[in-house]
């Protein structure tokens, strides 16, 4: 083949991305900033309150906060691309940006894929064998469990990658995607890409067929496990600390299938239609289901709730003693008396309304002080 006709490295790609539909890149910038920016601020929260809270010091949380990392890099990746893509005429990435950003999106879902596996499992050991919990799942286990997911990861994107980025490249270097996706890249290359499919069929077996079949028998024990209890509240206790793992692999893997699995249609009318579904299924996989997890765990979850419900508390206190602390004085004499007063004031009130406001809010905020409340408010008529 003439070689002169291969893509440069130097020169990169273009990214089409919606270049066909120019009124729709404005309404899709605004809407995929918002969601990048609650990813951020979700995921944030999630690894703050898990990293500051002792209670939350346990595996599955350590697991909830690598997977809250990985989505912040998984959309950190592709996203800020795209939002560039959507305000420049010309959507071009170079050839060393493109390797970058296709290693990094096929590490991030790699290790994600092992990592819902390895919390499926930390569900497994407390629900079917509670007693060997802290054996099965110590410090010593599971940190070498999320060392390892990454590590397998970040190996299959290097394979990935490498095979990919050393084919030479032919036409006009357009990438018919947002990213550097690489189904789209290949599609550009002048040479036999047998290895490569090879290589992805082997890397999906590894990291999509078995992480699916492993989680799915876990919850197969699992259920089975719950059934078996007696009373129909702890069935649902039990149940409650797992359906937030179960609810975050059914969006993950359900996406998934939905994007790869559906049929392609042959008729060419309707082909530009189904390319441009496709491009938006794509991008809303990429920042949809990281923005979810966070808000699932948080809805579903009691002690994240209460975690956050806690750091707010800190927060508002902490404020409240920089307001009373970190005013400045007035040099002016005249004034200085006014502001004593209102010092002796406002440290009365703090000693006196952050006290009762904390009780007012754990009051209010509680269920278990709420009904302790009320049942000795009950007992006591009956005691008199």
């Amino acid at each position: 083949m003439n070689r002169s006709n291969e893509t440069s490295p130097m020169l990169g790609f273009i990214l089409l991305g919606l270049s066909a539909h120019p009124k729709l890149e404005k309404t899709f910038f605004v809407l995929i900033l918002l969601m990048y920016l609650v990813i951020l601020l979700g995921n944030g929260v999630l690894i703050l309150v898990t990293i500051l809270d002792s209670r939350l010091d346990t595996p599955m949380y350590f697991f909830l906060r690598n997977l809250s990392f990985l989505d912040i890099c998984y959309t950190t990746s592709s996203v800020p691309l795209i939002l560039d893509s959507f305000l420049t005429p010309r959507k071009t990435i170079s050839f060393s940006a493109c390797v970058v950003q296709m290693f990094l999106s096929f590490a991030m879902g790699a290790t994600e894929c092992v990592l819902l596996s390895l919390m499926a499992f930390d569900r497994y050991v407390a629900i079917c064998n509670p007693l060997r919990y802290p054996v099965v799942m110590s410090k010593a286990a599971y940190v070498p469990m999320a060392v390892g997911s990454w590590t397998a990861g970040i190996t299959n994107s290097v394979v990935q990658t490498s095979l990919a980025m050393r084919l030479p490249f032919c036409g006009d270097n357009v990438i018919n995607h947002f990213t550097c996706e690489i189904l789209a890249v290949l599609k550009l290359a002048c040479a036999d890409i047998s290895i490569n499919v090879i290589s992805m069929v082997v890397a999906n077996m590894i990291f999509l067929a078995l992480p699916v079949l492993f989680i799915f028998v876990s919850y197969v024990f699992i259920i089975a496990t719950i059934l078996r209890i007696p009373s129909a509240e702890g069935r649902r206790k039990a149940f409650s600390t797992c359906s937030a793992h179960l609810t975050v692999v059914i969006v993950f893997y359900g996406t998934i299938l939905f994007m790869y699995g559906k049929p392609k249609s042959e008729d060419p009318l309707r082909a530009d239609k189904q390319d441009l579904a496709d491009k938006l299924i794509s991008l809303f996989y990429g920042v949809v289901t990281p923005m979810l997890n966070p808000i699932i765990y948080s809805l579903r979850n009691k002690d994240v709730k209460a975690a956050v419900r806690n750091l707010v508390a800190q927060k508002h206190l902490t404020e409240t003693t920089l307001f009373t602390y970190g005013k400045p004085k007035l040099k002016d004499p005249l004034g200085a008396d006014k502001q004593d007063f209102a010092d002796k004031l406002i440290s009365l009130s703090y000693g006196v309304a952050t006290p009762m406001l904390n009780t007012i809010i754990y009051s209010l905020r509680n269920k278990g002080l709420k009904a302790a409340v009320r049942n000795l408010v009950f007992q006591k008529p009956l005691t008199e």
